[in-house]
This record gives C-alpha cells, structure tokens and sequence, in this order.
C-alpha cells in the first residue's frame, strides 16, 4: 500500500513512552507531525529527533503535534528518550503493522525514513520517504508543510 497525500491516514494505537498507550485519533483535529526513524541511539536518528525537540517551539507555534514512530520496544524508547528530553512521545511498532499501513518499508523489511503530515481532520497532506535514510526533513520544511495543511493545501 502506498499511502499519498489526500489520502486518509490509517488510524492507530501504539504503546509508547512512559508506559502510555497513543491513537492518531487522540490528537483530531489537531495537525500531525508523523516520524518513523529506522532506530533508537543511532546517529541519523538522534541527531534528527534532537532537532526536532530542539525546535518543539516551533511546531507548537503551529499547533502540531510531533509523534516518533519505531520498531523498537517500548523499553528502548524510554531510554531513548529519557537520554535525550524528548518532548513528544515515541511510539513502538514493533511487529512493523503501523508502518506497513503508511507504506514505509524497505524491500528487506526495515521501516525507512519518513515523515507524514496529518491535518486535524486526518488527512495526510505532505509525504516524505526517504531512499537511503541518510539525511532528514529540516523542522523548517516541515512547519511549512503543517502551515499548509492547516489551510487544506
């Protein structure tokens, strides 16, 4: 399945950090920044998470709600975030469901890089995966995608 932009975004519910349970639907009618990243403490995606935590100010001025996404436990999330002081949650798809539905995995199976932008009434309105997974979308280029989608664009 390749998920596009005005398509619908497929609902869900993850266990996440501090032993929460998140839904996409928790967060209606509010615009959100979707993350998957490969894995936790590695250096492409510390250093894009940090960015966005370094730079929540920025989504909230939007309104946006920033939500991680992994195949990694809970477990590992916790520490993962605990280390760094992430401010948004980290949730774990650790049998890969939720990022089979947003059509982000690799040809050997491996969650890439990718970030969806969901409007408040769950409509995916900008789309990125990544090839190598190498680099990252700048918080720049994705509060303009959240400005947009809040105009319906």
């Amino acid at each position: 399945m390749t998920l596009s932009v005005g398509d619908q975004a497929p609902q869900f519910t993850l266990q996440g950090t501090g032993g929460k349970s998140y839904s996409l639907a928790q967060y209606a009618g509010k615009p959100v920044v979707l993350v998957f990243y490969p894995g936790d403490n590695t250096p492409v995606c510390t250093k894009q998470l940090c960015s966005y935590n370094n730079e929540m100010s920025q989504f909230e001025s939007v309104g946006a709600q920033v939500i991680g996404i992994s195949s990694q436990g809970v477990e590992s999330h916790d520490e993962f975030s605990g280390k760094h002081g992430f401010s948004f949650p980290l949730l774990a798809d650790v049998d890969k469901t939720v990022s089979k539905q947003y059509g982000i995995l690799g040809p050997l199976g491996f969650p890439r890089r990718s970030v969806f932008v969901i409007d408040g009434s769950g409509v995916v309105r900008y789309v990125h995966r990544a090839l190598a997974g190498l680099s990252f979308r700048s918080v720049d280029e994705l509060v303009a995608a959240v400005e947009k989608a809040k105009l319906g664009q």
